[in-house]
């Protein structure tokens, strides 16, 4: 979401609000559409499939995460520059020919169109697959969308890209959050009855998360060696 927001301040400063927000607003529609769509159709499913099916799309997810934050922690991956996002987006904007279509700039229209609807779409499953398996989208929902106006309501505050956000270390979090839940729901769709039920779910977290450390342990090591 922090990514999204600064698509859209760039657009906003460059190119003018009016479109801006409303190519937001239109990809906020949609990303809705897709979870009220997506939502009730998941609750015909039986409930080990659904898990199953959840925890693969929870680990593809949070294993993404974790491999980018692993990277950028250890060294390997430049650190994502806000400030520097926000710079080259606005340059793209103010060299982009100017076209108006139904009354819009069509260029701040569907870059902030597509940079929401991107970002989000991640988001939107999140939200999907975690409310599904718990039986309360609409609450999953609210709570995504709590967090979606927090993000617009700091960026409209400080009138700029959220470049102090550590943006890593929530990935990170984010990343062993996903990545262990992947794993327990998966593997309880798969048949496996955890000791203890829900109560292992500490375990795994810790399981994840020490093999993460350690994973960026071992690469930065190996820069050091790289580079000497």
């Amino acid at each position: 979401m922090v990514e999204a927001l600064t698509i859209v301040l760039a657009m906003g400063v460059t190119r003018g609000w009016r479109p801006t927000l409303t190519g937001t607003a239109a990809a906020l529609l949609a990303l809705a559409a897709i979870v009220a769509a997506l939502g009730p159709a998941l609750t015909i499913v039986p409930i080990e499939r659904l898990r199953l099916v959840v925890g693969a799309l929870l680990l593809v997810f949070g294993l993404q995460w974790l491999r980018k934050a692993i990277l950028r922690a250890s060294g390997w991956r430049a650190l994502r520059d806000e400030d520097a996002v926000f710079a080259r987006e606005a340059a793209e904007a103010r060299s982009a020919a100017r076209v108006e279509r139904a009354g819009l700039d069509w260029y701040a229209f569907t870059i902030s169109f597509k940079g929401v609807l991107l970002e989000g779409l991640e988001v939107a499953f999140i939200v999907i697959t975690f409310g599904s398996t718990q039986g309360s989208i609409p609450l999953a929902a609210a709570g995504a969308g709590a967090a979606a106006v927090l993000v617009v309501l700091a960026g409209a505050i400080v009138r700029g890209p959220l470049s102090r956000v550590p943006e890593n270390t929530l990935g990170f979090a984010v990343g062993v959050m996903l990545t262990t839940f992947g794993i327990f729901w998966g593997a309880e769709g798969a048949g496996v009855d955890w000791p203890g039920g829900d109560a292992s779910l500490p375990g795994v977290l810790a399981f994840v998360l020490v093999l993460s450390l350690a994973f960026v342990t071992a690469l930065r090591r190996r820069r050091r060696l790289a580079i000497a």
